[in-house]
């Protein structure tokens, strides 16, 4: 595995294998790898072609107030999980390197980013489709891999990459689990013993939103106090941010449960912000 900091460096080799006709792969990632991170590396090399993992922590989509100082890094352990994976190139520029001082140009999708996540962080996903972007055009691959935990992120960037005409496929990957349900997150790590013991609670309640809409419920606010009642009795130390349900590629609210929908939602536990969603239908 070759591990790469500067972008024009990586660029060219990119382009170089591509020239060969080789298939590219791109999965981008923050880093403090776990079991989800792998999963992707792992759908990536099994689409038969070069992996390209990029390891950056973005600043443009941390807010005033947010964890980028803090966000948890692990380059190290970082290496030897990507290089265990079977990962070509591991892509870990610093962010000068990523954005000029004088840096204005900017990617946004408002339609899609003003809900959900969007609402307390306005500029969140403005700063993830704009370092996207760099990388689709950095690697030219033509394949990008994005877990779906973060439901709104992969819509997001599927939108910008169909309206902008990038020549890639997004590709979704199930968001991998503890054995007691929670969604794997770098930030998992914040969580105290107490708030770990309740975090598997955000997805059951979710679940009971589901099973719900099994027994034939297409309220949506009905489903929502499904989800909510559970929480109230499992996950008392939880702060509801939002719980939405919004149809799963256009983000756009639904009162009422059509063919397919996903219910999203985000939790403050303690110092951790966990998202979460569920696809119904």
């Amino acid at each position: 595995m070759q591990i790469l900091k500067d972008p024009k460096e990586f660029q060219q080799l990119c382009l170089e294998w591509r020239a060969q006709g080789q298939r590219l792969a791109l999965v981008p990632t923050m880093g403090a790898y776990h079991a989800g991170h792998q999963s992707l590396m792992v759908a990536a090399k099994a689409s038969d072609a070069r992996v390209l993992v990029s390891l950056f922590v973005n600043p443009a989509q941390f807010g005033p107030g947010e964890d980028l100082a803090a966000y948890p890094r692990t380059p190290e352990r970082d290496a030897e999980i990507a290089g265990a994976a079977g990962v070509d190139v591991l892509f870990t520029p610093d962010p000068h390197a990523m954005y000029e001082p004088d840096h204005v140009t900017w990617v946004d999708v408002p339609a899609l980013t003003q809900t959900l996540c969007g609402i307390s962080r306005p500029d969140h996903f403005r700063g993830v489709c704009t370092v996207v972007l760099k990388l689709l055009l950095l690697s030219q691959a033509h394949l990008a891999i994005f877990g779906e935990k973060d439901w709104q992120q992969l819509a997001v960037i599927r939108r910008a990459a169909r309206d902008l005409n990038v020549p890639v496929e997004i590709r979704g990957c199930p968001t991998v689990r503890e054995t007691d349900g929670l969604a794997l997150s770098s930030r998992n790590v914040y969580l105290t013993p107490e708030e770990r013991a309740q975090a598997p609670q955000l997805q059951a309640g979710l679940q009971q939103a589901r099973e719900l809409a099994l027994r034939g419920e297409r309220s949506a606010s009905a489903l929502h106090a499904a989800a909510r009642a559970h929480w109230a009795g499992h996950l008392p130390l939880g702060r509801e941010e939002y719980l939405s349900l919004v149809h799963p590629h256009s983000l756009e609210h639904m009162d009422t449960l059509g063919e397919t929908a996903v219910m999203a939602c985000a939790v403050r536990l303690g110092k951790a912000r966990l998202i979460d969603n569920i696809l119904l239908s």
